[in-house]
């Protein structure tokens, strides 16, 4: 199957650029350094040259660009190429070390987008000794003031390896004090790109343990198979090692000197193309695409990561086998035992973190953070829990730290009652938790689900974590109700959510209607307490009614009311019934369609009003009422009505 992004057109959206590879600190563990005075210096492009460049892919398409090196501001012309760049960008992004910023480059940093200053200790002792460059820590700190002082956001990007791993901790809190944003660097570290022997053993000191990786970059169970297009991606029965790599790419690389290709790893000159000698056009529309042909993976490939069990957890790409053994199609062992790590890992991840409940059909798969091993969920809750996955699955990924909403655009508001404002952009679902106070800006929860609802990431702020660990898990969204993210995944599956009580007697579903008061527990009661009966109860206050191949069935919920009764179970659907309390038991069958219109579309729940959910919705109804039987239902307390019940289901 083509992935997304296969069937999209292929327009070069995003361009990195490297503007020299040159650089202040002689970090141990990069892996593309050249000195400050480097000679290479001279054959680095112009302001001219990347003037040009940046217009031709701007008039391709191009939206974003990442500068980096290297040291960037190391260029004397950095601030008008940093003027250039981001004028003709919709956003940026810019890595530094930060030790060369000066007051005006931080005015600079002003301008709108995301830069990423690097932290390699908390310590001048450490960072300095990473970086081989002395006064490098006070430098940084410095530049990191004149960025406070300039009011310029930025991200600490903390560099993870062995010589500053014993005071990860305190990196991680100094990075808290200078910035609210924080971000971790590649949690391994790529071998040389000229292959130098002394470089890639200093390189193999600074790695942390597969361990230590993993315990770092702890890979997502809930994304573990590979996309159909991506890095290190091939595909089955293709041995072109970049052919899925190019084709799913919509960004580019630019070398101090021109050289463009579609990955900032990319070393080969035969992958590699001269921007100086050609277009931009052509290198994206001609060149790269003949590269997909140009490396195969061969008998070696096939032998080893080819078909290797562990690629779905692997970070092995053709590229990182380039640097490392100089060769595309190898093996690498330390991303192999890396791999066996986040294979544990996910094991006991699921295990702990991950459990599955079924409504209506529908397996629910719940991941959080917390520990679910140790959570008690309630009661009503665990009678739906199931051991794995069904046929038709969706997924609540829980994390327990609200995101930084501020400026974010989410679309359209379609939706504003507290406590929800729901808003939908390019088909993404935003569910912002609001407060009912006005003019209150806190948000209480942030959920992002797809736009078929069957992927969802709820955020919820940390106090709701420790909550649960007292109170047990309430609802599986941690929503006040479920039935806000339930509502539009039945209306896209043939079913209906009612206010209604439901039981099973003889097998067949009796649907009981009524207002609040109308006697729906009391029913419930009754059908439990008549002897030898066995009824079912379903669930006392809201009930599923979804249309499947072999005609209408009922399901129960976990929503209940005054009876506790709840039930996963199903059952075809018999009847649905209209409760009206009397001094008399009958059952009256009833036939206006009108008349049930209006008490049905009275009952339906309605968790978020658009236009086209009620469509759906309404779809749904009017079968009901064409295809279902009705009845009146006069009864009393007695539990005569029981029997009148009990001869409908024979």
């Amino acid at each position: 199957m083509r992935s997304v992004l296969q069937q999209l057109p292929r327009l070069p959206l995003e361009g990195a650029l490297d503007l020299t590879y040159r650089c202040n600190n002689t970090c141990r563990h990069c892996w593309v350094w050249l000195p400050p005075g480097a000679p290479d210096e001279a054959a680095e492009l112009s302001l001219d040259e990347i003037r040009r460049i940046v217009d031709e892919a701007r008039a391709m398409g191009c939206q974003k660009w990442k500068l980096s090196g290297g040291e960037p501001m190391l260029r004397d012309d950095f601030a008008e190429i940093f003027d250039h760049v981001t004028r003709k960008a919709v956003s940026y992004s810019l890595n530094t070390n930060g030790t060369l910023i000066t007051p005006a480059i931080a005015q600079l940093m002003k301008r709108k987008g995301t830069k990423m200053v690097a932290l390699y200790g908390a310590t001048a002792d450490v960072y300095d000794d990473v970086t081989r460059n002395p006064g490098g820590f006070e430098a940084a700190m410095r530049g990191f003031a004149y960025l406070r002082e300039a009011g310029a956001s930025f991200i600490v990007q903390l560099i993870p390896m062995k010589s500053n791993w014993h005071q990860w901790d305190a990196m991680l809190e100094l990075a808290k004090s200078l910035s609210p944003h924080q971000r971790t660097g590649a949690a391994w570290l790529y071998k040389s790109s000229d292959g130098s022997p002394a470089r890639n053993s200093e390189i193999d000191r600074q790695r942390l343990s597969p361990e230590e990786v993993i315990a770092l970059d702890k890979p997502d169970p809930s994304y573990s198979e590979r996309t159909a297009a991506g890095c290190g991606v091939v595909e089955e029965g293709d041995d072109r090692l970049f052919a899925q790599c190019i084709a799913g790419r919509r960004d580019f690389h630019v070398d101090p000197y021109g050289q463009m290709s579609w990955c900032s790893f990319i070393a080969d000159p035969a992958l590699r193309y001269d921007l100086r000698k050609g277009t931009f056009r052509e290198g994206w529309e001609e060149f790269i695409p003949s590269c997909a042909d140009k490396v195969r993976g061969g008998q070696e490939w096939k032998d080893n990561c080819g078909t290797c069990d562990s690629r779905g957890s692997c970070r092995w790409c053709a590229v990182y086998a380039k640097l490392e053994t100089g060769r595309y199609s190898a093996p690498i062992g330390y991303l192999c035992e890396v791999a066996d790590e986040a294979e544990k890992f996910k094991v006991e991840w699921q295990a702990r973190h991950r459990r599955y409940f079924k409504i209506a059909g529908i397996t629910v798969r719940v991941e959080s953070d917390l520990d679910l091993q140790e959570t008690r969920f309630k009661e009503e809750l665990t009678r739906f829990e199931v051991n794995g996955p069904g046929d038709d699955n969706v997924t609540l990924r829980h994390h327990f730290e609200l995101p930084d909403m501020k400026g974010k655009d989410t679309g359209e508001e379609l939706y504003r009652k507290p406590p929800w404002a729901i808003s939908r952009k390019n088909g993404t679902w935003f569910y912002k938790g609001i407060s009912p106070t006005a003019g209150d800006p806190e948000l209480h929860r942030v959920a992002v689900f797809s736009p078929d609802h069957t992927h969802a990431t709820i955020y919820s702020p940390p106090r709701d974590g420790a909550r649960i660990g007292t109170d047990g898990w309430h609802s599986l969204s941690l929503f006040p109700t479920d039935q806000i993210w339930l509502g539009p995944l039945l209306a896209d599956r043939s079913a209906v959510l009612m206010h209604s009580a439901a039981a099973v007697v003889n097998g067949k579903g009796l649907v009981f209607i009524g207002h609040s008061s109308a006697g729906k527990s009391t029913t419930m009661e009754l059908l439990k307490a008549a002897p030898g009966l066995g009824a079912t109860i379903l669930c006392d206050d809201r009930n599923v009614i979804r249309k499947w191949p072999d005609g209408w069935r009922v399901h129960g919920t976990w929503s209940h009311g005054t009876t506790a009764d709840v039930s996963p179970d199903e059952a075809p659907l018999k009847a649905i019934l209209f409760l009206q309390q009397d001094t008399k038991n009958e059952l009256v069958p009833l036939t206006d369609r009108r008349e049930i219109w209006k008490r049905l579309l009275a009952t339906l729940i309605k968790p978020m009003v658009t236009a086209e959910w009620w469509q759906k919705e309404l779809d749904v109804l009017e079968r009901i009422v064409a295809e279902a039987s009705f009845y009146t239902m006069p009864f009393d307390r007695t539990g005569a009505s029981v029997p009148e019940l009990e001869r409908l289901c024979r």
